[in-house]
């Protein structure tokens, strides 16, 4: 395999592809956090494209070094997945549903919670490393970036537009938020258990 227009075309299709979910996320973020600064907005997008571009790799590198761990592994994939989304989108549906707090004051992602939802929503992208497996090293690296590249646009995009339409729906943001993660991570289980 090598350098071509098709190589890129498809890196940047499977790019789009993979930051399905944490465009998803990302918009549900928004609506969190309607007042959000641009700093973190980039922070958000920078995580989720670290991931997405991390996850490959690291397939990759296991297909080329311990494939049968790996595989052994796969079959949870779906089920972290959906461990972690449910936990974070339960947070925000619980913290939506407690008016004891000032209503002026918005829930605010976390650190501890970012790196969640930037493992969850990518952590499917470990297979992608199968699909590169045949991919030199500097190749698969390049498809990676790429894929980063993709997500971190597609990401503000959703952070912007959760943005917008976060001050409109300040109220119940944060309950709309945790039910959109809960649905992507029974999305993410159901496909990776049924199809």
């Amino acid at each position: 395999m090598s350098f071509s227009l098709m190589f890129f075309v498809n890196s940047i299709l499977l790019g789009v592809g993979l930051a399905m979910d944490a465009f998803t996320v990302s918009l549900a973020n928004g609506l969190n956090e309607p007042r959000m600064r641009r700093k973190k907005m980039c922070l958000i997008a920078a995580v989720f494209a670290f991931f997405q571009a991390l996850m490959p790799m690291t397939g990759w590198v296991c297909v080329h070094t311990i494939v049968q761990v790996f595989q052994t592994f796969e079959m949870f994939i779906p089920w972290i997945a959906l461990f972690l989304l449910v936990y974070i989108g339960s947070k925000m549906i619980l913290e939506g549903k407690n008016e004891d707090a000032e209503k002026d004051e918005i829930s605010r992602l976390g650190r501890s919670a970012l790196l969640m939802q930037g493992i969850a929503t990518s952590i499917d992208a470990l297979s992608v490393g199968f699909t590169i497996a045949d991919y030199k090293m500097f190749m698969a690296l390049v498809c990676s970036l790429i894929i980063a590249a993709v997500t971190f646009v597609i990401c503000m995009a959703g952070l912007h537009l959760g943005k917008r339409f976060g001050t409109r729906f300040a109220g119940k943001a944060s309950i709309l938020g945790g039910v959109i993660l809960i649905a992507i991570g029974l999305e993410i289980f159901i496909s990776g258990m049924f199809f």
